[in-house]
């Protein structure tokens, strides 16, 4: 199973951050350690971690975490509490 734990650690693990500060309206940009050198290292660690290759319209897609999570189902990847 895949948790939601696990999930913010893999994000917060690839853009140099504490866990705390992960959580489902985090925003692309929001914090400076979230540019867009380091989207792509999320995208890197995610497609890694859970084995699949994310579509570039996904990756563009992905502007928040719970948006990252919601692109995840597409591929079969479900993150749950």
């Amino acid at each position: 199973m895949n948790t939601t734990d696990e999930f913010y650690e893999i994000i917060a693990a690839a853009i140099a951050v504490k866990k705390e500060l992960v959580n489902e309206d985090l925003t692309y940009q929001e914090i400076p350690e979230w540019d867009s050198m380091s989207h792509l290292l999320i995208v890197e660690a995610l497609e890694q971690y859970y084995q699949v290759k994310f579509d570039f319209n996904d990756i563009m897609e992905m502007g928040t975490v719970g948006k990252i999570r919601e692109k995840m189902k597409k591929y079969e990847v479900f993150v749950e509490n």
